[in-house]
């Protein structure tokens, strides 16, 4: 099947189609707002060291996976992505407010209230899609997935930009809090009622049983449910653990870009905007092509290949050729997504319904975690050792990762599963 036909049929599946329209409303504000935020902090206090907090803000909820992700098992998904979307809407509102430094704290607070947001109603979207779209699809949406959220990445900072330029930022909060009240509307035309677990088959779901009860025990057992369902998967605990493993080295490229521009480009420090739309462009690419590849491809061979392309990517930023810098970038941004869009589809695929919001908050704990620690670690490296050397280290040491990813899926034996078999191997 081409890469055509499978949008086509996730664009008709209801389910998915509307799913990805919120998606892409509440993604476009959310993105204008995030990536703005750190030059209103700057604007307001003068300290780049507050700018660069607002990322932490962002990503500390994630840490917090595991309980927030807690929610969407408890609760019926389509009611939760509704009020949720109305509740952070309503949030986002206080900031027009934010007008000075003394108020500047109220900026933070908001984002670290959105990014909880976010991993909630992540949890929650990948749990209603894995019970409601049948099975052979799960890739091409989360494919379509991530080529919406890159793609808003591209879009909407030209859209906060103009609208902080002329306005400021109370506008580009505004602007995000429409985008979460219109994607409350789309989720809450969704046709399902209640979040049940379907067999993985291509057949129409039957929506219209009630949710499954949360799990029995403490409440401590259920947040380390998702974790224990992980570490007991061997199909789930390779690919987070890759995941894992990228997102660490991608946290290191990420740090040393500035620093590669400057010293091994000779660029001005806004070249690294041209590299991140490049790179913003790669994972667009790769999110079209993931359903397809993941019906061809066992899912392990394709996280491994990705993380190939990816640390290729990393390792020719050792050079300095501006065709060499372009094409390291897109390299980067299509592979880096081929190993989180395997294993969530792995997650949604491999997990009872009972405790799949958990298990998706888990997962994506865990993969992205390690992104927001080693962009500190290499902040720090940067300082201290020549970006060559980073680069190469991180580049060898993903290419290493590729290749014991696909050396275990040699090593399983047997017809590997690929996405959308209706009957996947234990």
């Amino acid at each position: 099947m081409g890469g055509g036909s499978a949008v086509v049929r996730v664009l008709r599946d209801r389910t998915a189609g509307r799913c990805l329209a919120g998606v892409v409303v509440s993604g476009f504000g959310t993105s204008a707002l995030w990536l703005t935020a750190g030059v209103w902090a700057k604007s307001l206090t003068g300290s780049n060291s507050l700018a660069a907090l607002t990322v932490f803000a962002m990503w500390a909820p994630v840490l917090a996976g595991p309980a927030l992700g807690a929610l969407a098992d408890r609760m019926d998904r389509k009611v939760l992505l509704v009020r949720g979307n109305l509740v952070t809407a309503c949030l986002l509102v206080p900031l027009v407010l934010v007008d000075s430094g003394r108020t500047v704290w109220l900026l933070f607070a908001v984002l670290v209230l959105h990014g909880a947001s976010g991993v909630v109603l992540d949890a929650a979207e990948s749990a209603l899609v894995a019970g409601t779209v049948p099975a052979s699809l799960l890739a091409d949406f989360n494919g379509l997935r991530m080529t919406a959220n890159e793609g808003m990445k591209l879009v909407a900072p030209l859209a906060g930009a103009g609208l902080y330029v002329r306005f400021g930022g109370p506008a580009v909060a505004l602007l995000a809090a429409a985008g979460c009240a219109l994607a409350a509307l789309v989720f809450a035309r969704l046709p399902v009622r209640g979040t049940p677990r379907t067999p993985a088959r291509d057949s129409a779901p039957a929506p219209e049983l009630p949710a499954p009860p949360p799990p029995a025990g403490t409440w401590r057992d259920e947040l380390a449910a998702g974790l224990r369902r992980i570490r007991a998967s061997a199909v789930l605990r390779p690919l987070v653990t890759a995941g894992a493993a990228t997102m660490f080295l991608a946290g290191v490229n990420g740090a040393v870009t500035f620093a590669y521009v400057d010293e091994v480009l000779g660029r001005a420090p806004a070249y690294a905007g041209v590299l991140y739309a490049v790179q913003g462009a790669g994972s667009v690419a790769v999110g079209l092509l993931a359903g397809p590849l993941l019906r061809r491809l066992p899912e392990r061979l394709f996280a491994a290949g990705g993380i190939a392309v990816f640390a290729l990517g990393v390792g020719a930023r050792t050079v300095s050729p501006d065709a060499v810098a372009l094409g390291a970038s897109a390299a980067i941004g299509f592979g880096l997504p081929c190993v989180l869009i395997a294993a969530m589809t792995a997650v949604q695929r491999e997990t009872p319904d009972a405790v799949l919001g958990r298990t998706a908050a888990t997962a994506g704990s865990l993969m992205t975690a390690p992104n927001a620690v080693a962009l500190a670690l290499g902040a720090g490296l940067v300082a201290v050792a020549d970006v060559r050397v980073l680069t190469a280290a991180a580049g060898a040491a993903g290419v290493l990762a590729s290749i014991v990813l696909a050396a275990g899926a040699r090593r399983r034996g047997g017809a590997p599963v690929k996405c959308g078999d209706p009957s996947p191997q234990p």
